[in-house]
């Protein structure tokens, strides 16, 4: 596989430089054609070769071993830039995968809270750790998680220095590292500046007994990244659903991050702005939220209007 190792390597080097692709885009990126490339060296063949039956034939085996349809579109993405990459370079003169006609995906309205539901997400906030310490960390990512609609990656890596001053915007590094301002709501400010008093003050205090070094990043934690992982955050979402009497499968990042979008659409916001604030590239992505509030809608109607009721 020397040789698709190269491809891959050149292709996803690219993807970096130019267009500034996401660490995770690439890692699926290079999955994805790994898997490609496994399966054509198996029937003696390489990404030089390959001919669009070839590609075919490799997405009827992702179907047959049970791969989800989402799953078998990225690939086909993955093998169609891959090959795009290749016609630019000059190494083949066609994409086999262009006219190719993927599965789709799956289209499924995101799961969202009710205002009340997020209520209660922060109340339990307020009142659950170990200590006040916790208690105000807590409500700080919660308030910030839900104000902004930040990505938790986002989040969890914000630096201090975005903190200070008491901003009434802060600065977020999103996706291929690209920048955007997201205005913070008055709860958030205020949770944000207690959080910060209580972070310095135990941060000042064990650097007077050990020595160490400021931390960098608003939510500081003791491994590699040196801040709040991922997996923690979304632990703790999980208690604290728990403790606001809300099914836990239920809350997850990416709802808040739902929740913060659909609400602002109900309040009458601007989908351009959401788009914005959300770092969305392209507003198509954003529309899935008037969907939302579409389906929300027909279910109020249904459920309250005499009428809808009389016909049932």
């Amino acid at each position: 596989m020397k040789g698709a190792d190269r491809w891959i390597s050149a292709f996803l080097d690219a993807q970096a430089a130019e267009l500034g692709a996401a660490r995770n885009t690439l890692l699926a990126y290079g999955r994805d054609l790994k898997d490609f490339a496994g399966w054509l060296e198996r029937r003696g063949l390489g990404f030089e070769r390959a001919a669009r039956s070839d590609v075919e034939a490799y997405l009827v085996g992702c179907e047959a071993e049970g791969l989800s349809r989402a799953t078998r579109a990225r690939r086909l993405s993955s093998i169609r830039q891959l090959y795009r990459f290749a016609y630019d370079e000059g190494w083949r003169g066609d994409n086999p995968a262009i006219q190719i006609t993927g599965p789709g995906r799956a289209k499924r309205l995101p799961k969202v809270l009710s205002v009340d539901e997020v209520g209660r997400l922060l109340e339990a906030a307020r009142a659950s750790g170990r200590g006040n310490f916790e208690r105000l960390r807590n409500t700080c990512l919660i308030e910030l998680l839900y104000a902004t609609g930040m990505r938790v990656s986002e989040l969890v890596g914000l630096p201090v220095a975005a903190a200070r001053g008491d901003p009434r915007m802060l600065m977020v590094r999103g996706k291929g590292d690209k920048e955007r301002m997201v205005p913070l709501s008055p709860p958030a400010r205020e949770a944000l500046a207690d959080w910060l008093a209580a972070r310095d003050a135990a941060e000042e205090e064990a650097r007077l007994k050990a020595q160490i070094a400021p931390g960098r990043h608003l939510f500081p934690a003791r491994g590699r990244a040196g801040h709040m992982t991922r997996q923690s955050f979304h632990a703790l979402l999980k208690e604290l659903a728990l403790s606001a009497g809300i099914a836990p499968a239920k809350v997850t990042p990416h709802v808040l991050r739902h929740a913060f979008a659909t609400h602002l659409l109900a309040g009458g916001a601007d989908l351009r702005a959401i788009q914005t604030l959300l770092g969305h590239a392209d507003v198509s992505t954003t529309e899935i939220y008037t969907h939302v509030l579409d389906a929300r809608l027909r279910e109020l109607v249904l459920e309250h209007h005499p009428l809808a009721r009389d016909a049932e």
